[in-house]
């Protein structure tokens, strides 16, 4: 794995740390291969049951690698090609639909700006822990893009599709407690308890029933674009599913007894 990207799993929680502190942790095409192919690994491992992505440094992630990205610019230009912007296609979409439709709960701990595809990540996740310092900035239309990284469907769904509009065709700087107003956070905590907040808050969902948190991430997003009565049916589905695992016969015999559940993801 590319030190662009770090990854370690420990006790059922995948920790996958952007670590290119010194651009601020700006996406390369080295970072975004690492951090899309990590992600499918911990998707695909039964031993992870929670997923932490956070960041070294004082950025969470400032978006596209703008240095590199001008040099492909002007390889496309020299070439009469296209391919600079593929990455959207090969890299933040794998990347998005990975940290959202992951099959266990994603936690982003937002150490610093999270801007461009920094905030689409962050914004992709199930759960949001926000340092005080930290800030949010779509930043796409200034420089000339539309959204991508999952922002025009994610960010609408979170702040309602005005306010939205306006972060987009305004882009701007979002305190982390202005951020938190919106409902773009979660949890803002300050900056030097992040790390142990963020880590404590993913472990606990690490010990949690990961079979029904997938359900319920797969509910939301179902919901999210068809009616009522489809969603009800899809919902008796998933309960179905939910019902017969594992973990929901140790809840109820937990309960039974008064004593707290075990769960072991299944």
């Amino acid at each position: 794995m590319a030190d662009t990207v770090l990854y370690d799993v420990t006790e059922g929680l995948a920790t996958v740390t952007l670590n290119r502190p010194d651009a601020m942790n700006a996406l390369n095409t080295e970072a975004k291969v690492a951090l899309r192919d990590v992600l499918a690994e911990a998707a695909a491992d039964p031993a992870v049951r929670a997923v932490l992505l956070t960041a070294t440094g004082r950025a969470f992630c400032v978006g596209q690698d703008l240095k590199e990205h001008i040099g492909l610019l002007a390889e496309d230009r020299k070439s009469g090609g296209g391919r600079t912007m593929n990455t959207v296609r090969e890299h933040y979409n794998p990347i998005v639909t990975a940290l959202a439709g992951m099959p266990k709960p994603v936690v982003a701990g937002v150490n610093g700006v999270a801007a461009g595809a920094g905030a689409g990540f962050a914004l992709a996740a199930d759960y949001r822990v926000v340092a005080d310092t930290a800030s949010f900035n779509t930043s796409f239309a200034g420089v000339a893009l539309t959204a991508d990284s999952g922002v025009s469907w994610t960010l609408p769904r979170l702040i309602g599709h005005g306010r939205a509009a306006d972060l987009l065709l305004f882009p701007r700087s979002i305190p982390a407690q202005e951020a938190y107003e919106l409902g773009i956070a979660n949890k803002v905590v300050p900056a030097d308890e992040l790390a142990a907040e963020a880590a404590a808050v993913a472990r606990r969902l690490a010990e949690g029933p990961t079979a029904a948190y997938a359900a319920l991430k797969e509910s939301l997003a179902y919901g999210a674009g068809h009616s009522l009565t489809e969603t009800l049916e899809k919902e008796d589905k998933l309960q179905v599913r939910a019902g017969a695992s594992e973990d929901h016969h140790r809840a109820v015999e937990a309960f039974v007894k008064k004593e707290k559940p075990v769960f072991v993801g299944r």
